[in-house]
């Protein structure tokens, strides 16, 4: 959502004035429905606001610790490494009660 695009704000709502003609509208509703539109434009600034934050928290979260550099070689290395030790205790047992 690109919020530079947006128009309106819940003050400019609230300000908003509407001429009336010979069979115009209901003031007090359009008065009721503005401040439904204005509640409802609150509401979605504060979670988006929420969600930027939390957004940010998470970005800070998945960084890698600079305080333990992990190599990706070395994860698979162990993996791989672990694997085979596993493989070895599963299928070497199996083979030799044969």
């Amino acid at each position: 959502m690109n919020l530079e695009r947006v128009q309106l704000n819940g003050k400019d709502i609230l300000e908003k004035s509407f001429k009336t003609g010979i069979r115009g509208y209901n003031q007090e509703e359009v008065d009721e429905f503005l401040d439904t539109v204005i509640q409802d434009y609150e509401v979605l600034h504060q979670e988006i606001e929420r969600l930027k934050q939390e957004n940010e928290r998470l970005k800070k979260t998945s960084e890698p610790s600079r305080s333990r550099p992990t190599s990706t070689n070395q994860v698979n290395y162990d993996v791989l490494k672990r694997l085979s030790n596993l493989e070895k205790a599963v299928f070497g047992k199996k083979f030799a009660d044969s």
